[in-house]
């Protein structure tokens, strides 16, 4: 029975050893098919291996007969191609907020869809720096629950992780709050959560990974409206690009002018969303809107001289605060140095 069985289901275990076998550096011929249909306790001859294969090109697979390295077959395309493979499986490696457990499965996953010799040769390139990777285990089904209530415009509560020096130690604080959740959006290495805490006018961010116990209310969320320039549709894509840092503030009207040197980096952050509105002497000048906020005037403070701030005046006035703050600090650094010389 056992054998009739695996006789009707031998088509299959062929599709399975060509994905898991093949490649194009790698072909199978019939007769190794038939080895590794022997492990599934599957007998089967050389010539019912062509018409099986036969069938399964009838059928859609993109399975190729070639003569090199030899002769024998291989599946060419896959669910994921190899370059792709590779993008996402660098991803999980880089994402600090995926912890070091989902990361050997997320890779685990990926590798599957590669042939067992491409896993191999991956395997011996492949680096994951632990130490920056969270250890929140719940950070997968606070992903799922907070989609979940973003799609039904449900409130959700949740407890919120922060670290404070106690002495000369840290110690973690938590805080329970409910809010009304917008977007979760990826940005520098961390996931956070764009969302409204019913105390407040405005919008916060929170990270995922600090996040514990998020669970979906059925109290309806405050409409964002409310809290934010966006009327219709929360506009993720756009808020992104405008807020610096994941720090939150006013959207403002700016008007920079920036050495052509760093042209690139400016259109990297702004993409589309800048109105050039002259250029002289190697510099340009152009209009954008963004949040005011210290993640922004750390965004700036970075290209030094190359980046002027001409309006609005309040953004003027931080980065001039900013810069006296930098240099009374190094003050106090070159006072001490000459006192001790």
């Amino acid at each position: 029975m056992e054998a009739r069985i695996g006789g009707k289901l031998k088509i299959l275990y062929i599709v399975d050893i060509l994905r898991k076998y093949s490649d194009e550096e790698h072909p199978l011929n019939a007769s190794e098919i038939c080895g590794y249909l022997a492990d599934y306790n599957i007998k089967a001859e050389r010539k019912a291996i062509y018409d099986d294969i036969e069938n399964l090109i009838f059928y859609g697979y993109d399975i190729i007969k070639t003569r090199t390295p030899k002769n024998g077959f291989f599946l060419a395309s896959r669910e994921l191609e190899l370059p792709e493979i590779y993008l996402l499986t660098d991803a999980v490696q880089a994402a600090g907020f995926i912890t070091p457990k989902k990361t050997r499965e997320l890779v685990g996953k990926l590798e599957d869809m590669m042939s067992a010799p491409q896993a191999r040769a991956r395997q011996d390139s492949i680096y994951i720096d632990y130490s920056r990777k969270c250890d929140n285990e719940e950070i997968y089904l606070s992903i799922y629950t907070l989609r979940h209530a973003i799609e039904q415009k449900k409130k959700v509560t949740l407890k919120y992780r922060t670290r404070r020096l106690d002495g000369r130690s840290m110690a973690l604080r938590e805080r329970e709050h409910k809010v009304s959740p917008y977007a979760l959006i990826w940005m520098d290495d961390h996931y956070y959560l764009v969302c409204n805490n019913e105390k407040y006018d405005n919008l916060m961010h929170l990270r995922l990974d600090r996040m514990k116990s998020v669970t979906m209310t059925e109290e309806p969320y405050r409409h964002f409206s409310q809290v934010s320039d966006y009327k219709e549709t929360f506009d993720t894509a756009d808020y992104a690009g405008r807020a610096f840092n994941m720090f939150g503030g006013d959207m403002v009207e700016m008007e920079l002018n920036c050495s052509e040197t760093i042209l690139d980096q400016v259109i990297d952050r702004f993409t589309d969303r800048i109105h050039i509105i002259g250029s002289e002497n190697g510099r340009f000048s152009f209009r954008t809107k963004g949040m005011l906020s210290e993640g922004l005037v750390g965004w700036l403070m970075q290209f030094g001289g190359d980046i002027e701030v001409v309006a609005p005046e309040r953004l003027r006035d931080m980065m001039q605060e900013k810069i006296n703050d930098l240099i009374k600090v190094y003050k106090k650094h070159l006072i001490g140095i000459n006192k001790r010389g």
